[in-house]
């Protein structure tokens, strides 16, 4: 819609994780080089977690860009977590092109461990990737591990790459899945962008773009009151650059305004939070603690008011 009036040959804050769009800070350059570096030396596991919006599929399909260019790397890619061990393993065994249709658990592994062996005797690499693993259960999560138990005096027949949010940090910490854990060779972790990094991040993405360097479309003071209502996340940043260049092209302003952001911001409610639950049932509890003391005062007034009940042996 306002390509052509900001003289752009592209969308520069699609969602879609394109590569080409990567804006490398020194933690995304640390993870990038861990995750690659940890499949090349057939170090088995390797875990990558970040809040939602901070880039984590990006830099994922960054590393496959890389796998794809070698060709002694073939790679499976889940991105669902919530399927059951058998699913599962269904799935990765289909991605790496074998045929299980019909065949149970004990076959398909089967046929994994013989792909795998294969693979590993011509000293090609095998890796699986999980996307939004933060989903997947203990039971899946142990059979991910079981596969790793075959390698040899080089190193794994399967190199694993774990994604996900925080949450899977958690899931990992637990003490039944501590065998896991010790089994993990890196740990990489992505945080929001500071201001600096917005800045740079807006840039970045104008110019892959085609906006010229050092365009005014973005000035410093927008750039402030962005990233005070986008926190940094770079999702929340491309969704609010995004509709904020639609608003400005429709008033036909050359440059997005502190104000447009403001309004933006307020029309995507992000400064909106949710109370937790928790105080809503303390204040729901409070109200039938209230009707209950009040129900409770109206029996014992009106058992005041209530004539004395005779005996039993009175009233025979």
């Amino acid at each position: 819609m306002y390509k052509a009036f900001y003289n752009l040959a592209r969308n520069p804050f699609d969602i879609s994780p394109d590569p080409a769009f990567l804006f490398a800070t020194p933690r995304h350059n640390e993870a990038l080089a861990a995750l690659y570096h940890a499949v090349r030396g057939h170090k088995g596991f390797v875990v990558l977690t970040g809040e939602v919006g901070t880039g984590k599929t990006l830099l994922l399909r960054c590393v496959l860009e890389l796998f794809r260019e070698s060709s002694d790397i073939t790679y499976a890619y889940v991105f669902n977590g919530r399927l059951s061990p058998c699913e599962f393993l269904e799935y990765i065994a289909t991605d790496f092109g074998l045929s299980v249709a019909g065949k149970n658990k004990t076959q398909i592994l089967f046929e994994l461990s013989n792909f795998l062996v294969a693979r590993g005797s011509k000293e090609l690499t095998t890796v699986l990737v999980v996307d939004e693993a933060h989903h997947l259960s203990p039971d899946i999560l142990e059979e991910i591990r079981l596969l790793t138990n075959l390698e040899t005096p080089r190193g794994k027949l399967l190199q694993i790459l774990l994604v996900g949010q925080p949450e899977l940090d958690e899931k990992l910490d637990s003490p039944n899945l501590r065998q896991l854990k010790q089994r993990i060779a890196h740990r990489a972790h992505l945080t929001a962008l500071d201001l600096g990094e917005t800045r740079g991040y807006v840039d970045w993405r104008l110019q892959i773009a085609g906006a010229k360097p050092g365009n005014t479309l973005f000035p410093q003071q927008s750039i402030e009151t962005l990233y005070r209502h986008s926190k940094g996340i770079p999702r929340l940043i491309n969704t609010t650059c995004d509709n904020a260049l639609i608003t400005a092209y429709a008033r036909k302003l050359r440059s997005v305004s502190p104000e447009i952001i403001e309004s933006t911001a307020a029309d995507l409610r992000l400064d909106v939070v949710n109370l937790p639950s928790v105080e809503e049932s303390m204040e729901f509890d409070e109200t039938l603690a209230r009707r209950a003391s009040k129900s409770l005062l109206e029996f014992f007034s009106y058992l005041r008011k209530a004539p004395a009940r005779q005996p039993e042996q009175e009233r025979t």
